[in-house]
């Protein structure tokens, strides 16, 4: 019985962290994607992910584990969603996945170099073309 005492408890932290967090990954979600239907796909995978792995996670930061799949997810599949619908698709898949999280996630350079798997030289240039895409749309250009 305390098996089972031990399953529903990490469930029902798992339903809290989803409840807490889901809404903040999903925004993350459709902007790499800029498709919600998209951007749902990819987080269930990566809070089904998160899920499996629970009982380590918890101790740590679950919220980080889940934006890495979520983003690593997205940098495997970035090809399918070229383009999408808002203020981001004008951006490759490359540069919204840098910019998301570089600016919106405030992640840092060394740590968004690291999680991609690319030097942070190369994050530094993906994240400066897309902001100078952005401001030349802002502009009018």
């Amino acid at each position: 019985m305390r098996v089972a005492d031990q399953q529903a408890g990490a469930y029902a932290e798992f339903e809290s962290f989803v409840a807490g967090a889901a809404g903040r990954l999903l925004h993350v979600a459709v902007l790499l994607t800029g498709e919600p239907e998209a951007a749902r796909r990819l987080l269930a995978g990566a809070l089904a992910r998160t899920y499996a792995h629970w009982r380590r996670l918890r101790r740590d930061d679950p919220y980080d584990y889940t934006r890495r799949e979520l983003c690593a997810a997205f940098a495997r599949t970035g090809w399918r969603h070229h383009g999408g619908t808002g203020v981001l698709a004008r951006l490759n898949p490359a540069e919204r996945l840098v910019l998301v999280l570089r600016l919106y996630e405030g992640v840092a350079e060394e740590v968004a170099a690291a999680q991609l798997g690319m030097p942070v030289e190369r994050v530094r240039v993906l994240c400066n073309r897309a902001v100078s895409v952005l401001r030349a749309v802002g502009a009018g250009a």
